[in-house]
């Protein structure tokens, strides 16, 4: 998570996002870096709810606008899978070596999800509060143009991404059953996705 003060805006970091690049590009620019341990990096719109904002609006004074990255679900959960396919992975409980993406998408549906399979939720994550908090601007992963321009625009700066923490290249192949039973049960994270302009 990064936190803007003057610009009054708070970025957070959806895993799988590709924010870790934005992080190590504006962490010079940032007044509050966070990027350890992983459930405050990866803080969702709730925990930020509860934590950061209040300290903000209550020692500041101050309410922020929340930034986030969204991608396309399909493509976010291959990347899961891509990215626990990495060689140091072997052996662990939670690597996806010898399970195909098929089987990767079917796991993740089940109600409880095994080791490997469980990845969180996109729209969980993004799902605003009952107080109305929210996140103000949202952005898809796949339009990197679009992000870079507000960011560029917001913050006065150029930025100079490279790519970190990549999952491995690899052909996603769904079948079209697993697919249409995903995109079924899970019509909450398509509809997030589809409602970013």
């Amino acid at each position: 998570m990064l936190v803007f003060f003057k610009e009054r805006l708070a970025f957070l970091s959806v895993p799988k996002t590709g924010t870790t690049a934005y992080e190590t590009a504006l962490r010079p620019r940032a007044d509050m870096v966070i990027s350890e341990p992983p459930m405050l990096k990866h803080a969702p719109v709730y925990r930020y709810n509860r934590f950061v904002r209040p300290m903000f609006l209550k020692v500041c004074d101050a309410e922020l606008e929340v930034m986030a990255v969204m991608r396309e679900p399909i493509s976010w959960l291959g990347s899961w899978w891509r990215y626990r396919q990495r060689p140091f992975m072997a052996g662990k409980p939670n690597a996806t070596h010898g399970i195909s993406f098929d089987d990767f998408v079917q796991a993740y549906m089940k109600g409880k999800k095994p080791g490997f399979a469980d990845v969180g939720s996109q729209f969980k994550f993004l799902e605003a509060q009952p107080n109305g908090v929210g996140v103000t601007h949202l952005f898809r992963y796949e339009d990197q143009p679009r992000l870079q321009s507000f960011l560029s625009e917001r913050l006065d700066v150029t930025l100079n991404l490279s790519r970190e923490n990549v999952s491995p290249e690899m052909p996603l192949a769904l079948s079209a059953d697993v697919s249409e039973r995903f995109r079924r049960k899970f019509s909450d994270e398509f509809d997030l996705y589809d409602s970013i302009g």
